[in-house]
């Protein structure tokens, strides 16, 4: 029995370090597209707080919940599920962070010569990083 409860309790765990996982995949995702968790809430028709909770993986997402959000976002359900196995810290590093912020405020740019002028700034600083 013991053994029983054991696989129980690992169960719960990994259902939660799931539910985390896929609730960073949202807020990434949200993030790319620029949208606030109060927007995103809205379109998918729940509660500020329980966007936020989807996101933290505090509840969990039904399967229809989750295809509303993929719905949304724009992305495969598969997309929340990517790199599920390997181990990551719960915490996003500092480089995801800039990334994030960056893909944010790209997609707030409403005029498209100056996309593009970031996008070709971007490109050229790459470039030089790879010669060196």
């Amino acid at each position: 029995m013991s053994e029983d409860r054991e696989n129980d309790s690992r169960s719960l765990n990994r259902a939660t370090e799931t539910d985390r996982h896929v609730g960073a995949r949202i807020r990434e995702r949200r993030i790319m597209l620029g949208l606030s968790q109060q927007q995103m809430a809205d379109m998918i028709g729940v509660t500020y707080q329980q966007a936020h909770k989807y996101e933290r993986g505090i509840n969990r997402i039904s399967a229809g919940r989750l295809y509303e959000i993929a719905q949304v976002l724009g992305v495969p359900i598969a997309y929340f599920f990517e790199d599920l196995d390997k181990q990551q810290p719960d915490e996003m590093n500092h480089r995801q962070r800039m990334c994030l912020e960056l893909a944010r405020n790209f997609s707030m740019i409403r005029n498209e010569r100056h996309q593009e002028a970031l996008s070709q700034l971007a490109r050229a600083l790459a470039a030089e990083e790879a010669a060196e």
